[in-house]
């Protein structure tokens, strides 16, 4: 009887080590699901004219929200996805540098931000 309870131990054990290796391989692959997706990241909007020269405004901007590289992809994605734009966002520091062709309303910004699902807490113009 010793013997039988001490089995289902080792299975109860074994099956929770499982589901921990399980999860931490998710994490690795997919990233964290900081964001309540266990999905791969979005696929990245890549931005046509690569030419830093091109963009003649310059813009910093705090967004609330970002906690992960899915979090800055779908940020960098709902920006880039307007033509003439060009985003790339630093979760560490939690702001995005946003280069564009024309000069951008922050009210705009604010608003695609919005969209993507985060908080632009500041915008302030470089150049």
């Amino acid at each position: 009887m010793k013997i039988t309870g001490n089995i289902i131990i080792i299975l109860i054990l074994l099956v929770v080590v499982a589901l921990a290796v399980c999860s931490t391989i998710r994490r690795i692959r997919y990233g964290s699901s900081c964001c309540g997706e266990h999905d791969a990241a979005p696929k990245k909007v890549k931005v046509a004219d690569r030419n830093k020269a091109h963009y003649p405004h310059e813009y910093v901007l705090k967004v609330d929200g970002m906690h992960c590289s899915n979090c800055a992809r779908r940020v960098e994605n709902a920006l880039n996805s307007g033509e003439g734009r060009w985003a790339t966002a630093n979760i560490e520091k939690k702001e995005v540098i946003f280069l564009s062709k024309q000069e951008e309303r922050e009210t705009e910004i604010g608003r695609i931000i919005s969209s993507a699902g985060y908080t632009m807490l500041s915008y302030k113009q470089i150049s």
